[in-house]
């Protein structure tokens, strides 16, 4: 027969959500500041061309 499992106290759940939500939200910073560099044109991130994938194959 199943048996139940134990409660996960609030303060675990809390902490597992603020984890997940951290994360997010630093990638989401990431994204953000790597869009606007590229908009101002001052990023050194080069988007690899489709011309260069076929040659390295």
């Amino acid at each position: 027969m199943a048996v139940p499992k134990k409660k996960t106290s609030k303060s675990k759940r809390d902490k597992r959500k603020a984890t997940w939500k951290r994360k997010a939200a630093l990638q989401a910073q990431k994204a953000l500041s790597l869009g606007k560099s590229i908009l101002t044109g001052r990023s050194t991130f080069v988007y690899p061309s489709d011309e260069e994938e076929e040659e390295e194959k």
